[in-house]
């Protein structure tokens, strides 16, 4: 924990004031004997003592023998429990595809930010898309939103 702390420490006191900062965090190694969620907890809360705004919740991907029960928001659990006991906003990551699904990790309090890297990767308009699967508008781009203006005009 001290090497994260320290540099964590260092770049609280460079920052400016109203910049975010965000750790990303393995919650566990999903090994016995490993790192686990108790420690990320107490770790967790240091790190909000030191002024960090949000935990993105991560596991594994340490141990090469570790059993990760992958599936649809397998890691939501351990970035609600984060949430819930250091007190700290949380952000949540693990298979979450589905608009749904997403939408439900934070309107249930599970966590304070859903991150969507992969599925960011295979489309880049998955936010776009989530948005008119949940009936809401899209917010596009300023040069997109000229474009769809203009489509919808008829031009």
């Amino acid at each position: 924990m001290r090497l994260l702390l320290e540099v964590t420490r260092r770049i609280r006191e460079i920052l400016p004031s109203g910049m975010p900062l965000f750790v990303r965090l393995s919650a566990t190694d999903w090994v016995e004997g490993g790192w686990d969620l108790k420690q990320s907890m107490i770790l967790s809360c240091e790190l909000k003592e030191l002024g960090v705004d949000l935990i993105d919740v991560s596991t594994g991907g340490l141990v090469p023998h570790a059993r990760i029960p992958v599936q649809t928001g397998y890691q939501v659990p351990f970035a609600a429990k984060i949430r819930e006991e250091a007190g700290i906003r949380t952000g949540a990551v693990g298979m979450i595809k589905e608009a749904e699904y997403a939408n439900q990790v934070i309107t249930r309090g599970c966590a304070d930010l859903v991150l969507i890297g992969r599925e960011m990767l295979r489309d880049p308009y998955w936010s776009i898309h989530a948005r008119c699967h949940l009936d809401e508008e899209p917010n596009w781009a300023l040069p997109y939103g000229y474009a769809v203006k203009e489509r919808r005009q008829g031009k």
